[in-house]
């Protein structure tokens, strides 16, 4: 199997870890294959259609962010250089996770990639000087559908990992409602 897939507390939040093969000269894995990818995880008809790669540096934290139906996103996310401590909160109405949170480190030395579906919030803290951050997506930007939770909204209680420092939010990040005040799917 290419991938090892491990559940998370949150149903439909996947850990994925790729084969990597490795020798003096370096390593080689594939950083996804659809085929591989619906058989590890038992997903089938997912459709990425944009691939996204930013680049932060020690302390930024970007989230949590979600796009509303129509265009609520999947993603499948992962980290090519540094690390981050990556989130995913659910805020589907009607879930018994409703407004809880996982969270799992995302590196370039350790290649985990983690599975987030629509109807997620996600996030990240950039724990390293910097981290590139990828991710595949599985329906267009959307900026009339897009939506950002507070990172710090004390309903969720999001661990994020001490850096000795206030983390580094975009103007969007800071006006981040409260879930309890959200717009969110039914």
């Amino acid at each position: 199997m290419p991938y090892t897939v491990t559940p998370t507390a949150i149903p439909g939040v996947l850990i994925l870890e790729p084969k990597v093969f490795g020798d003096a000269r370096g390593f080689f894995f594939e950083s996804f294959h659809q085929r591989d990818f619906e058989q590890a995880t038992g997903l089938s008809g997912i459709a990425f259609v944009q691939d996204n790669h930013s680049r932060s540096r020690r302390g930024v934290l970007r989230g949590l962010h979600y796009q509303l139906p129509p265009h609520a996103q999947g993603k499948l996310v992962r980290v090519a250089r540094g690390a981050v401590f990556d989130v995913a909160v659910d805020i589907r109405r009607g879930s018994p996770t409703f407004g809880r949170w996982v969270g799992v480190e995302l590196s370039e030395s350790n290649h985990r990639q983690l599975w987030i579906p629509p109807g997620l919030a996600h996030g990240f803290l950039t724990l390293t000087d910097s981290a590139d951050f990828l991710y595949k997506a599985t329906d267009y930007y959307a900026p009339e559908s897009e939506r950002c939770i507070r990172w710090d909204d004390p309903t969720i209680g999001i661990e994020w990992p001490s850096l000795g420092m206030a983390p580094l939010l975009s103007a969007k990040d800071q006006a981040g409602r409260a879930l309890a005040q959200a717009d969110l799917s039914e």
